[in-house]
């Protein structure tokens, strides 16, 4: 059986004094992460007395371009911007449930095709409540959740496992290469000064398609864009434009290969992510840079370590270069300075810092698995298709 969305929610209109909310309780819409990634803290308060009200199980969805996926399910009590949609469960629907609902690619899909507007389409709030959605019982409801739910808990421990092991990466290189605690903060004069290009095969970036007359098309060949890279250091294969064959084969100099630093030199500069063999086969454009290490001087994942333990953010901030965007060229990269121990020091170093990244690096892999389990689960559960039971043990 069929029903609409306002059979299971409805909008909540209560209001909140802006003087009782701080930036970790004020949601907008520019502090809503797209593609379903939650929030991030807001940069700060509206100029206005008053703002939107959401409470604990509430779900939070961004009305300016849909298309965007911008959802929270909100662990807390605070306030939103009037552009932010808040939906409330009704007594027949369970809010976790009702989360996973609206998460679905098909709602956001929806709400796009019935928005109005074209510079920043906005979603019709009418047209939203008679989203068609499967009548399923609150039991129903409920195990659906927890079984969505399970997945989503194991993706965010992977992602505070990640925080601590990059925390404590970053004090090893600091360790090492800033204090010199091991050598009694005295820097070895047997260290050599060098540069990033010194310690690479090769250095380069990529080639918008459309400036060879080529147009990106609806699968193919992963192709990274700066967006791609997300700050966690993770690549959002969500966010891979795709290019063909012919097209890859032009852009041979940008092709990447397993082992790659990639990093952002235009736009939203320094986000950096280390290539496994998932992404592959993958090329870039001009806002991304490829940074190929020489295995016969240093490790991939050593190298990538240094980017990690932040060796780079103070020399490329201060060489960031000015035009219609800002951005850094690839000499500026190459003339990264760093300094370099005697190859047995350098092993020594690798063999404690490598561990803690591949192991990032697994955790990675594992939550993309997770979440295409999760986002195929989702429409299938939803439609009857797959059965709670077939997936859980219903007693």
């Amino acid at each position: 059986m069929i029903q609409t969305l306002s059979d299971l929610c409805y909008y909540a209109n209560g209001h909140i004094a802006v003087a009782d909310l701080d930036l970790d309780n004020y949601i907008s819409t520019e502090n809503m992460l797209s593609n379903k990634e939650g929030i991030s803290r807001s940069a700060g308060l509206p100029a206005v007395t008053q703002t939107q009200a959401y409470q604990v199980d509430d779900v939070l969805v961004s009305n300016i371009r849909p298309y965007f996926r911008k959802i929270w399910f909100a662990d807390r009590n605070g306030g939103c911007s009037n552009d932010v949609l808040v939906f409330r469960a009704r007594d027949n629907c369970n809010s976790e449930f009702l989360y996973y609902l609206l998460s679905e690619d098909a709602f956001f899909d929806y709400a796009t095709a019935t928005a109005k507007g074209t510079k920043m389409p906005r979603g019709d709030k009418d047209a939203i409540m008679r989203y068609e959605v499967p009548d399923l019982s609150l039991d129903i409801q409920i195990k659906i959740a927890v079984t969505l739910s399970s997945l989503d808990t194991k993706i965010s421990i992977n992602r505070a496992i990640n925080h601590h092991l990059e925390q404590t990466a970053q004090a090893v290189y600091k360790s090492w290469f800033v204090d010199f605690e091991p050598w009694d903060g005295v820097q070895p004069i047997n260290w050599r000064a060098m540069t990033l290009g010194d310690l690479c095969v090769n250095v380069t970036k990529g080639t918008t398609p459309t400036t060879l007359k080529k147009q990106f098309v609806t699968k193919g060949i992963n192709f990274v864009k700066a967006e791609s890279i997300l700050d966690d250091h993770s690549i959002d294969f969500n966010k891979l434009a795709f290019i063909d064959e012919e097209t890859n084969s032009l852009l041979n100099r940008s092709m990447v290969q397993i082992n790659d630093i990639i990093f952002t030199i235009a736009g939203t500069l320094g986000r950096f992510a280390f290539v496994k063999e998932d992404l592959l086969p993958a090329n870039t454009n001009q806002a991304v840079a490829i940074i190929r290490a020489d295995a016969s001087k240093i490790t991939p994942v050593t190298l990538y370590s240094f980017f990690i333990g932040g060796l780079h953010s103070d020399f490329y901030t201060k060489n960031i270069q000015q035009a219609v965007q800002a951005n850094l060229s690839l000499t500026t990269i190459k003339a990264l300075p760093l300094i370099l121990p005697p190859e047995e020091t350098l092993a020594e170093y690798s063999s404690l810092i490598e561990p803690l990244l591949e192991q990032i690096f697994q955790n990675y892999a594992e939550n993309r698995r997770l979440t295409t389990l999760r986002d195929t689960l989702l429409p299938k559960l939803m439609s009857g298709e797959l059965s709670v039971s077939d997936i859980l043990d219903v007693k």
